[in-house]
């Protein structure tokens, strides 16, 4: 490189003998004293080792010559200042090339203005003095001034007794980089820009020249630790040898590197240098996605965007972390903080709890549980100076005060410190909790996340928490998540896959093992297709626990072509502050079809599906259960679906709108239809004929309606004539309101098929 050749730059000082006016006796800034007139200066027209030359008489201790042009310092830039000197008669002074460096109208104090001093021995010897200045602190580099300055005034001091007369050629500055960097070379090195790399100088600047020098080149970072002192943008390729240090909120944005393995290397650390990226990825770096490149990133720690991004409240554009492992390295950095608490509740303020003690020390994020409280509700949000709470869902157990227990899980990635994250997406990524993290907790508001192709491996507690309404529209798609309690027995796991408390999530294609549930739901809207959950344990005639579970009455929500393997579909109204039937849709809108349901070694009273209702008056109205197949393996058990009756029974004379049917039952004692076809036969002659439903209707309903009869073959009388009329039916008969009975004009027998319902059809 060569500005003179390639930029036209001007660098040489003219002749002495185009007027001494050009040269300063002091710095060379504009209105200093000349040489021109002066009486101890004066041009030597012909000297027979210079040609033309300065005759300069030495009368101060150090005397200053320099060029009043202003030569430019450009970054990356080489300039080397030669004199010829030599004695003529007197004295014998020394002599060195010197500089005055200027920012603008301004002196730049603090650096290196002059080369090294040599000494004139005898007369009539002509001796080379010469100086190196550039931006950058590299070897041979007499005065390496940085990017701070833009210009300098150039020439030569004599120094040591006054007296003496010599002789000085025509100054010349000429571009060296080519010393230092060749145009061959695909790189330029921020130490040419000024860069020092001890730790704790600035080389923000510097970094900035060498990536507006680079055209195209890569950026060489070479050994040393670089401190950034704020945001840093860096459009070129870069490689890092050396290491960066940052303030935590300032960030690096390496918008042609973006990728983990460049930030692991600037940083000399790949926990920091993944934060950092991350941190990067929510602000420009002309990157939507942040790739590991494969690489593992072990973690001392949870990586919480509130650390790394204080300043980042909300966020809502299309982000993507992919292709690479995160690996959970035991330490106290992941234990859990348990707090419990006395607090106060209120249905009418049903996400809030008040006067809450001890709330300092209580972390958004916090799973809360105690009496009256549903599965899965977490801290929302704390307001220390009201001691209040806000809550993810409110509580079912009424009005009062009472102590709850506050857990805060640590998480790989913790986006709870933001209010709002949409449309945040991972892909081929696995994540290793190894018994001591959960996985990932969202924010508490937003939309679209999306997790897809990925593993969850051994999550301590939890995959995927919501502690709002941050998994709105939540994508889950082609994942396997894997539990740490494989070998625990079903009924004493606590871990959980994952929750959900907004609307619309869809989750497909993917596979879970033996967590305590699968999913906790409220809302509704959810799609859970083409999956397979499994909770079984290795012990026989065992208790089967909950896998899914909808905590909203009304879902909208289907179940559809999913593995459902020793586990409860569990419906409830846990998350409702007044659990009782009132002015709302009770438990309906769920269909259930395609799906293939599996018991292993199950106690006999196992069912595939369960509803409870945590308060009174509530029914059916809408539920689909279609088209599935039941099977019990190593013993059978009693039915299919139950009601909960803990809290509360459903009304069955409400019932509308449910249907069972098309359904494969093996291993089944009781094979569960609504509307159920029942063949009667009665071989006597009886007036009054039973129909008993009751091992056939779903939730032990009630023989509500009857869609049809049809003779099979001859109805008779007593004398074996031809009955002609038609009976008709009184439903909810018996005890249980299960039985139908057949009312004929007169005493018949014969054979007929009733289709029975337990519900209304509308």
């Amino acid at each position: 490189m060569n500005k003179v050749i390639t930029d036209g730059l001007a660098l040489m000082p003219p002749g002495f003998s185009q007027g001494l006016d050009l040269w300063s006796k002091e710095n060379g800034t504009a209105g200093s004293a000349t040489y021109a007139n002066d009486a101890n200066a004066a041009v030597v027209a012909a000297d027979a080792d210079f040609g033309s030359c300065l005759e300069l008489y030495k009368t101060a201790s150090t005397q200053k010559l320099r060029y009043m042009g202003q030569t430019p310092i450009l970054p990356g830039v080489y300039l080397q200042i030669t004199a010829r000197v030599k004695a003529v008669s007197g004295n014998l002074p020394s002599v060195r090339i010197a500089g005055y460096a200027m920012d603008g109208s301004s002196h730049v104090s603090g650096l290196t203005e002059i080369g090294n001093t040599v000494s004139l021995d005898s007369y009539g010897t002509v001796v080379t003095v010469r100086a190196i200045v550039g931006t950058g602190t590299r070897g041979g580099v007499d005065m390496p001034w940085g990017v701070g300055p833009a210009y300098g005034f150039f020439g030569l001091d004599l120094t040591g007794q006054n007296g003496g007369v010599v002789r000085i050629d025509d100054l010349v500055i000429e571009d060296i980089t080519q010393a230092f960097l060749r145009d061959m070379m695909d790189w330029v090195d921020v130490r040419d820009f000024g860069a020092v790399g001890d730790g704790s100088t600035d080389d923000r600047r510097a970094f900035l020249a060498a990536d507006a020098a680079a055209g195209g080149r890569q950026i060489v970072v070479p050994e040393g630790e670089y401190y950034l002192g704020s945001t840093v943008s860096i459009h070129a390729p870069i490689r890092f040898s050396g290491t960066v240090t940052m303030p935590v909120s300032a960030r690096l944005a390496l918008t042609h590197s973006f990728d983990f393995p460049t930030y692991a290397a600037a940083f000399g650390d790949e926990e920091l240098g993944f934060k950092k990226a991350l941190q990067a990825l929510f602000s420009y770096t002309d990157h939507n996605v942040l790739d590991l490149k494969g690489r593992r990133v072990e973690l001392s720690g949870p990586v919480r965007i509130s650390e790394i991004a204080p300043d980042l409240s909300a966020f809502s554009n299309r982000r993507v972390l992919q292709n690479g492992q995160f690996n959970a390295i035991a330490g106290a950095e992941w234990e859990d903080v348990v707090v419990t608490s006395q607090a106060s509740y209120a249905t009418g303020q049903e996400r809030q709890l008040t006067d809450v003690a001890n709330i300092a020390n209580i972390a958004v994020g916090s799973r809360v549980t105690g009496t009256g409280v549903g599965r899965e509700v977490y801290v929302k949000a704390v307001n220390v100076g009201a001691g209040s709470l806000t809550l993810s869902q409110p509580l079912h157990g009424g009005s009062g005060t009472r102590n709850y227990t506050f857990t805060r899980n640590q998480y790989i990635l913790d986006f709870s410190g933001m209010d709002k994250l949409d449309r945040f997406n991972i892909a081929n990524v696995e994540m290793l909790g190894n018994g001591v993290a959960s996985a990932i907790m969202l924010a508490p508001d937003g939309q679209m996340f999306q997790i897809r192709d990925s593993y969850i491996t051994h999550p301590k507690d939890r995959c995927i928490t919501s502690i709002g309404r941050g998994c709105q529209d939540l994508l889950v798609d082609g994942c396997q998540m894997l539990s740490d309690e494989q070998n625990t027995l079903a009924q004493n796991r606590s871990s959980v896959a994952i929750n959900v408390n907004g609307n619309d999530s869809k989750i497909r294609d993917s596979r879970f093992v033996r967590f305590g549930t699968t999913f906790v739901m409220n809302g509704s809207g959810h799609l859970i297709v083409g999956n397979h959950w499994f909770q079984g344990d290795n012990s026989d005639n065992g208790s089967r626990v909950a896998g899914l579970v909808f905590t909203q009455p009304n879902v909208q929500s289907a179940v559809t072509g999913n593995y459902i393997d020793n586990n409860v579909i569990e419906w409830t109204n846990e998350h409702d502050a007044t659990p009782d039937f009132g002015v709302e849709f009770s438990f309906g809108g769920l269909t259930m079809t395609g799906n293939t349901c599996i018991s292993l070694d199950s106690a006999t009273w196992f069912t595939f599906l369960s509803v409870k209702p945590y308060g009174s008056g509530h029914f059916l109205q809408g539920l689909v259960v279609s088209n599935n197949v039941f099977k019990s393996l190593n013993g059978t058990i009693d039915r299919i679906e139950k009601v909960d009756t803990t809290f509360a029974d459903l009304d069955r004379s409400r019932m509308r709108n449910v249907i069972f049917e098309g359904n494969t039952y093996n291993g089944i004692s009781k094979f569960t239809a609504s509307p159920v076809l029942l063949e009667v036969n009665q071989a006597s002659a009886q007036s009054v004929w039973t129909v008993q439903a009751s091992d056939y209707l779903p939730f032990d309903g009630w023989a509500r309606n009857v869609e049809s009869i049809v003779a099979e073959g001859m109805i008779s009388n007593a004398g074996n004539g031809r009955v002609m009329a038609m009976p008709y039916v009184a439903v909810e008969q018996g005890s249980g309101r299960q039985n139908v009975t057949l009312n004929w004009p007169e005493a018949a027998k014969g054979r007929v098929h009733v289709r029975v319902r337990m519900d209304n059809p509308t």
